[in-house]
């Protein structure tokens, strides 16, 4: 699947997922199971739809896994978006040239 297809796949189950409720309920939701499943759904959805993406967009699965890893680190440790990005791929580049250099 392109990039292309893919962003514009996610778009869609995200966006779905936000009208369809709102489409189909007429009345507010009260079961706290059925709003939790629809708050956490496009969550699910994109990272299903991101991870195997991270693995095959580098060279090797090793740098995948360092930027990877960075990225989950930083992003746990309350880092920005930007700053989780630049070092993720700083990280697989880095890797990647160690790797090359070996």
């Amino acid at each position: 699947m392109s990039l292309g297809a893919a962003i514009l796949l996610t778009a869609a189950v995200t966006y779905l997922l936000r009208v369809l409720p709102i489409t189909v309920f007429r009345r507010q939701i009260r079961s706290r199971w059925v709003r939790s499943f629809l708050a956490y759904t496009p969550y699910a959805v994109l990272t299903a739809m991101t991870i195997p993406a991270v693995f095959l967009a580098t060279s090797t699965w090793v740098s995948a896994a360092v930027g990877f890893a960075l990225a989950v680190v930083l992003a746990l440790r309350g880092r920005s978006l930007i700053t989780v990005a630049l070092v993720a791929a700083a990280g697989v580049w880095v890797t990647e040239f160690v790797l090359a250099a070996a």
